[in-house]
């Protein structure tokens, strides 16, 4: 019971904070970065231990100032949530600064995958998709321990268009379904769930357990595939949201090759913006058989 008010008062506070200009919610979430970086020690070192791994010719002042500034724009993340759960559709367009054909799905003869990687501002994704082009998308989450943070997750990534989300424990038939039926299926392709399904693909010359099902189901449903990339701009500037040219070399019959040619794709676009990776996450848990753990 303690910990559902816990849940709803700070989903209250993150309501009341929704109202502050974006330069001052952005000024009160690097301070949250900055208490992060202490408190949540864990955290820290797995990002500092990614950033050696993908970056070694970098000296460790710079890894770790890297890890620092990345802290900064995680907390910023975390409270900016709160305009995606509350914030008017026309606020939300004023912060959103799109780049690229948002309409490419709407105009497609085949179904379409937005292939959108793990940057600090993902979840601003759904919002500029679905309020600047009308065709409905469907996704698939990871539910949250948390009942009363996961249902107003779920809130606010449903609040705008025709949108559909699936458990990952649903299996991905609901999502074929409606992806058939002409929704464009927005992909997160660059995570660690095991080794099912999956194979050992370099990324920033590591092997990492690669997703093969993102080629895999463009592939047999015969989809174009468009990547989506989220950048955070400092201050009260807003997000930049960058839909590049659908794909001509992806998908193919090699889902391995696809992987490697997305691990590619994705190294290049991370060195753009290091800080903003998602390097909090446990990126290479799985190891081949017989490897040690690298965390």
């Amino acid at each position: 019971m303690l910990g559902r008010l816990m849940s709803r008062g700070f989903i209250r506070l993150m309501w009341l904070l929704h109202f502050l200009p974006l330069a001052w919610l952005a000024a009160l979430g690097r301070g949250l970065g900055g208490l992060l970086w202490v408190l949540a020690g864990s955290r820290r070192r797995v990002a500092l231990r990614n950033l050696e791994l993908c970056f070694p010719e970098k000296p460790e002042a710079e890894r770790r100032a890297l890890a620092r500034e990345h802290f900064g724009w995680l907390g910023r993340s975390l409270l900016e949530r709160g305009l995606l759960w509350f914030a008017s559709p026309e606020r939300l367009q004023r912060l959103l600064h799109i780049k690229g054909n948002v309409h490419f799905a709407e105009q497609s003869e085949a179904s379409v995958m937005w292939l959108t990687p793990h940057f600090v501002g993902l979840e601003w994704a759904s919002p500029a998709l679905m309020l600047n082009q009308s065709n409905p998308g469907v996704s698939i989450y990871q539910t949250q321990s948390n009942a009363v943070f996961d249902a107003q997750m779920l809130a606010g990534r449903s609040r705008f268009g025709q949108n559909a989300l699936f458990d990952r424990q649903d299996g991905v038939r609901p999502v074929i379904r409606l992806i058939r039926q002409g929704y464009a299926f927005v992909n997160l392709p660059d995570m660690d769930f095991g080794a099912k399904d999956s194979a050992f693909v370099p990324f920033f010359g590591v092997p990492a357990c690669t997703l093969l099902a993102p080629g895999r189901m463009a592939y047999s449903l015969k989809m174009r595939v468009q990547p989506v990339v989220i950048t955070m701009l400092p201050g009260g500037q807003g997000y930049e949201v960058e839909l590049e040219e659908p794909w001509e070399d992806y998908p193919s019959a090699d889902a391995e090759a696809d992987a490697r040619r997305l691990n590619h794709w994705l190294e290049a676009r991370i060195r753009e913006r290091p800080a903003q990776y998602l390097w909090v996450h446990k990126r290479f848990k799985t190891r081949p058989e017989g490897e040690p753990s690298l965390y």
